[in-house]
């Protein structure tokens, strides 16, 4: 194993420990805990399975904790954070393992999106609800948009190179660093990930142990900041985190691969109507906060 490998995981077993350390510790200042409901452990396992193959989990699970109506909005970036970083730990072993990526760009690009999640988290833990419905709203439909693009192969395809040299090492890195911020409000890193990574000229197959080995670091990380604040789905987490599990073991050793097109367009219309019911409740939010200022 390379240094930088062995600098990765030292930095991936750190930031878990941190995080099931820092989980205890929020139990005893979380006043809002709940069990897990019984279709939050089936949630888990079905997008954690797509994820592994490489959908993505973030807009999927916020389309459907929307629809549920539980947790509350403003708990749900934290919620998919803390609940789907079990599956994130899973893939980043691995895929990393698994695909002879450059060690030196994908370590950099891992740490350079968990310091950006760091700071991300840090921002979003402390936003108000409205400003987080408007920035959900938005992700989902960006989200949406890609799904379909993906679908009518308006997508890059990639190149061939498993490494990037020049000016496209320190891009990449800066790029990531954003796309980690942009985690810690629920917009999923997966996608943008792999575009940016396509229009450089990596091999495809060469993104997917840097895509999951940001979130498998990002996510801890970023969850330290939620479980400082409180602002994530107690129950939620713990049923995600059970679910997606045996997703993730499903997909990565059994099915291995499956045809996503149509999978992909239900996707679409699910994450689309999802933003739609986001970009409304902050309406209705921003309206009744109008009201009550002018009643007064």
């Amino acid at each position: 194993m390379t240094v930088a490998r062995m600098i990765l995981f030292g930095a991936l077993l750190l930031a878990n420990v941190a995080f099931v350390a820092g989980w205890i510790r929020a139990r005893h200042r979380y006043h809002a805990r709940k069990r897990p409901a019984p279709a939050e452990l089936p949630i888990g396992f079905v997008v954690a399975f797509f994820d592994t193959l490489g959908i993505g989990s973030f807009a999927p699970t916020t389309a459907i904790l929307k629809f549920r109506g539980d947790p509350p909005d403003e708990m749900i970036p934290g919620t998919l954070n803390v609940g789907l970083n079990a599956a994130g730990f899973l893939e980043t072993l691995i895929f990393v393992t698994s695909v002879a990526i450059s060690p030196i760009l994908l370590t950099s690009m891992v740490l350079s999106a968990a310091v950006g999640a760091w700071l991300g988290a840090g921002v979003v833990s402390r936003m108000p609800r409205r400003a987080i419905q408007l920035f959900m709203g938005i992700a989902l439909l960006v989200a949406g948009s890609v799904f379909a693009a993906t679908n009518l192969n308006w997508m890059p395809g990639g190149g061939t190179a498993m490494d990037l040299a020049g000016w496209k090492f320190p891009l990449a890195v800066a790029v990531n660093f954003v796309l980690g911020a942009l985690m810690s409000v629920g917009i999923g890193l997966y996608a943008p990930c792999m575009i940016l990574l396509a229009l450089l000229g990596l091999h495809p197959l060469g993104a997917f142990p840097i895509m999951m080995g940001s979130c498998g670091l990002l996510q801890p990380v970023a969850s330290l900041q939620f479980f400082r604040s409180g602002r994530f789905g107690w129950g939620t987490s713990i049923g995600l985190s059970i679910g997606a599990v045996g997703g993730v073991l499903l997909a990565a050793y059994v099915v291995k691969s499956l045809p996503l097109v149509m999978l992909r367009w239900l996707v679409v219309g699910v994450v689309l109507y999802a933003s739609a019911s986001m970009l409304r409740s902050f309406r209705a939010d921003r309206a009744a906060a109008r009201g009550a200022a002018a009643a007064h």
